[in-house]
């Protein structure tokens, strides 16, 4: 295929063993484009948008997931201006830049001039791997949730996510496309829960999962009961359940300013090994 004169071209099905050797390189903090990569095998039909490449001397050392979420992975200085210039011509079609740190401020120096500003700026985020023992002891009661229990769960994954990104996932008609996420998730037996008389007290999800790694979302208390350990329990059950039946690494990322999450984590085993950033629009 014809490169462009920046070394950058959209990847497909033919790339995928080079696209898998690279996030290799890092697995856990490259979970989602790895996860990304296998699912669609980066056929753009199933993608929902495409993943670019940036080569050196017929290499590729770089790659961007560009569709909901912009993700640079493994991402040079080079390959960054390369993607952010990409970018720019296409136009901003998604709702976050989100990757290690120094990638998305590369990637927004080039853009902040071209595109929307966010309405919010996360330079901060911890990005954690449970890779201690925990100081407490998993919660009995956190187990996968069921099909059966998607209605009680559901207004709680709503809430959740409302709370952390500022707005709901229901607005402009997104109420059935996130249920159906919420329903997936459960499905899989990536949805876990403590639900008890009708209410959920405590939540989390695995968002993706590889052989090497999986990424934990959506961690979530009840607020009357926050502050009472639930999380740093029921992350130790989650973390548990995903080493032995999901895959050896388990990780998840966090706002710096939230305080009460990052010492829950730090009780159930969890430790800071890289930074990330989110910018959403």
């Amino acid at each position: 295929m014809v490169r462009t004169s920046q070394n950058l071209r959209v990847l497909g099905p033919s790339d995928v063993a080079e696209a898998l050797a690279l996030v290799a390189t890092d697995p856990v903090v490259n979970v989602f484009a790895d996860y990304r990569t296998r699912i669609t095998q980066l056929d753009t039909r199933w993608l929902g948008g495409e993943m670019w490449g940036y080569y050196e001397d017929d290499a590729l050392v770089s790659m961007c997931h560009v569709g909901a979420n912009l993700v640079p992975v493994n991402a040079t200085p080079a390959a960054c201006e390369a993607f952010a210039e990409r970018a720019m011509r296409s136009g901003p079609k998604s709702s976050t830049i989100v990757g290690r740190h120094d990638s998305v401020a590369l990637l927004w120096a080039g853009l902040e001039d071209h595109w929307p500003t966010p309405r919010d700026f996360r330079w901060n985020q911890p990005h954690l791997v449970a890779s201690s023992s925990p100081s407490v002891a998993p919660d009995p009661l956190v187990r996968r949730t069921t099909k059966e229990e998607g209605d009680v769960l559901y207004p709680a994954c709503v809430a959740m996510y409302t709370e952390e990104v500022g707005i709901s996932p229901e607005i402009d008609g997104g109420k059935d496309l996130y249920r159906a996420r919420v329903n997936q998730l459960i499905a899989r037996g990536w949805s876990f829960s403590r639900i008890e008389d009708g209410r959920v007290l405590f939540k989390a999800e695995v968002a993706c999962a590889t052989p090497s790694a999986c990424q934990i979302q959506g961690v979530y208390v009840a607020p009357e009961l926050r502050g009472q350990g639930l999380a740093a329990a029921g992350m130790v059950t989650v973390v548990e359940t995903c080493l032995r039946e999901i895959a050896p690494t388990v990780s998840l990322y966090v706002n710096a300013h939230n305080t009460p999450a990052r010492a829950a984590y730090k009780r159930a085993g969890f430790e800071q090994t890289d930074t990330f950033a989110t910018l959403m629009f």
